[in-house]
C-alpha cells in the first residue's frame, strides 16, 4: 500500500511538472537585475564609505551650527578631536536627514569626576526637532562601573529603553556608536502613521534591536510624538559639572525607505 501511494504521488508530481512546462532549473530563481549600487568601504574599520557625508573629519566644524541660533558651532577642535564647550550649548548639523546610518566615536576623559548622571553626560539626538534638548536621544555617559538608572545609562534610548548590554569601555578609551535610524512618518493631518525605530551597536555590540520609540525624549513624563519632517542630528552640551567629553570620526549615509 505504501509503495503504491508513493508511486501515485510521483506520477502526480510528474503530471504537474509536465502541465506547467519544463522542470525548474537553478537559474530560474536567480535574480540579476537591478544590480545594487557599488559602495566602496572605508580603508580602515569605521572609516567613512564612499557614499557617506563626513560630518566631522578632525579638521573643522563646517557641517555644524549652534542649535540655539544657528550661528557657527562654538565647540573646540584640536588634534583631530572635537570637545564639548558646555557654555556654548548644543550643536547640530546644518543638513537635515530622514532615514540614515550614522557612525560616531566618543571618549570620556580619563580624569572624569562625578558619579551617576553627573559623570561624562552628553547625548546624541537622532533627530533634533527644536531648540534645547528637543528630539530623540541616545544617551552618552560614563557607564563603566558607574551605576545609574538603566534607561539613562550609555546606549539607552533615554527614559524609554535600556540597552541590551553594557558595552562601555573605561574612561580615556574611544567608544563607537553605529546607528540605523528610521524616522517617524506622519500623515498630511499630522497624525502618526509609522513610529520611529532605532538599531544601535555600542562598540560592536548590539544594544538596541530595531526598537520602536513611543515618542520624543522627555526628562519628566511620558514620550509623545509631534509631527515633523527631516531633522538635523544634534550633540548635547550637558551642563553637569564633570569634565567635557570628546568626539571624532562622524559620518552619515542617507537610506531609502525601509522595505
Amino acid at each position: 500500500m505504501t509503495i503504491r501511494f508513493a508511486a501515485l504521488t510521483a506520477l502526480a508530481a510528474l503530471s504537474v511538472g509536465t502541465a506547467c512546462g519544463a522542470q525548474l532549473l537553478p537559474k530560474d530563481t536567480e535574480v540579476w537585475t537591478p544590480e545594487p549600487p557599488v559602495v566602496a568601504p572605508g580603508a580602515q574599520p569605521s572609516a567613512a564609505p564612499s557614499d557617506a557625508l563626513v560630518l566631522f573629519d578632525g579638521t573643522d566644524l563646517s557641517q555644524w551650527v549652534a542649535t540655539k541660533d544657528k550661528s557657527p558651532a562654538g565647540w573646540t577642535v584640536e588634534g583631530g578631536v572635537l570637545t564639548v564647550n558646555k557654555a556654548a550649548g548644543n550643536i547640530e548639523t546644518k543638513q537635515s536627514f530622514g532615514d540614515y546610518q550614522l557612525h560616531i566615536e566618543w571618549r570620556i576623559p580619563a580624569n572624569i569626576t562625578g558619579e551617576g548622571q553627573a559623570r561624562g553626560n552628553s547625548g546624541l539626538f537622532l533627530a533634533s526637532t527644536g531648540g534645547g534638548d528637543a528630539g530623540y536621544e541616545v544617551q552618552i555617559l560614563d557607564s563603566y562601573q558607574n551605576p545609574t538608572y538603566v534607561n539613562g545609562q550609555a546606549a539607552s534610548l533615554y527614559k524609554q529603553r535600556p540597552p541590551l548590554a553594557n558595552a562601555s569601555r573605561k574612561p580615556g578609551e574611544w567608544q563607537t556608536y553605529d546607528v540605523i535610524w528610521r524616522a517617524p512618518v506622519f500623515g498630511a493631518d499630522g497624525a502618526l502613521v509609522k513610529p520611529a525605530r532605532v538599531t544601535l551597536l555600542h562598540n560592536g555590540v548590539l544594544v538596541q534591536d530595531n526598537v520602536e520609540l513611543t515618542g520624543e525624549t522627555v526628562f519628566i513624563g511620558k514620550p509623545k510624538y509631534k509631527a515633523h519632517g527631516k531633522s538635523p542630528i544634534k550633540l548635547q552640551a550637558h551642563r553637569d559639572p564633570s569634565e567635557p567629553i570628546s568626539f571624532r570620526n562622524i559620518w552619515v549615509r542617507e537610506l531609502g525607505p525601509a522595505g
